[in-house]
């Protein structure tokens, strides 16, 4: 039940159509898929005419061998590379940014001077000079602006970084607007769902989240405002406010004494 292309040519003759030969000057153009093993093949060399295109058009591939790169990808001038690294769909890298080593980005854009290393990145937007990773994961939705920064195992969905503003390291943040020049410190999450419906959290400009802070939206956070260590915040914080919320602090004098005491009686009795 198979058709091959060669059967075309007698069928054309017992028609009386007019047969002729052309000789090509790239002979990977008639390569014949009829497994998964001839389909890599032809990939490869069609990924191959990709990165060469880029590169031909002012683009660093640092390891052609490992980058990966759809037809549908624009790349500026003078951007770089690295190795492992995969673009797909629409993405679009504009020019002097540097992606990866092993970075995946899909139907995104990164905008010019960008740094993204080893991050995962999905329909999202990333304005000039920003940076991202290592270990980031933005989801759909997320837009960072001119010099914001996703650092490290940070994740961000449905949400807008502001201009300037830091989340550098080990946090969450979905459906979250922040505005410019603030900082989220390490371990902040914004708690965006309740069981049955995802809710915003707003944090304005200037602002400092402290170490280990949760936000429980829907909250917002003013402008210049600060939050305290390991601060639950549940309710609104008024513009150059600190909220904080902490117990008393109890100290057990003398427990690793008592403790190595009764490990030593533990080991008596055995």
């Amino acid at each position: 039940g198979e058709y091959y292309l060669t059967d075309v040519i007698a069928v054309m003759r017992s028609r009386g159509e007019l047969v002729t030969a052309h000789v090509s000057k790239d002979p990977a153009i008639n390569l014949g898929i009829n497994n998964r093993a001839d389909l890599a093949v032809v990939e490869t060399e069609a990924r191959s005419r990709i990165l060469r295109q880029h590169m031909l058009d002012g683009v660093t591939i640092v390891d052609p061998a490992t980058t990966w790169i759809d037809a549908g990808v624009t790349i500026g001038q003078d951007a770089r590379i690295e190795p492992g690294t995969m673009l797909s769909g629409a993405t679009e890298i504009g020019e002097e940014a540097v992606i990866g080593p092993h970075s995946t980005i899909i139907d995104s854009g990164i905008g010019r001077g960008c740094h993204v290393i080893q991050s995962y990145l999905n329909l999202c937007e990333l304005a000039e000079g920003c940076s991202v990773g290592p270990f980031a994961y933005l989801r759909p939705g997320a837009k960072l602006e001119d010099g914001a920064k996703a650092g490290t195992f940070v994740e961000v969905k449905n949400s807008t970084i502001g201009p300037g503003s830091k989340v550098p390291h080990l946090a969450y943040v979905g459906d979250t607007d922040i505005g410019s020049n603030s900082n989220l410190g390490a371990g902040t999450i914004t708690a965006n769902y309740d069981g049955r419906e995802k809710h915003r959290t707003k944090i304005g400009s200037d602002v400092k989240i402290g170490v280990d802070t949760m936000l429980v939206a829907p909250v917002e956070v003013g402008d210049g405002a600060y939050t305290g260590a390991g601060a639950v915040i549940r309710d609104n914080i008024p513009p150059g406010a600190l909220s904080v919320s902490e117990n008393d602090q109890r100290n057990v004098d003398d427990y690793a004494e008592r403790l190595a005491a009764r490990k030593q009686e533990g080991e008596t009795s055995q």
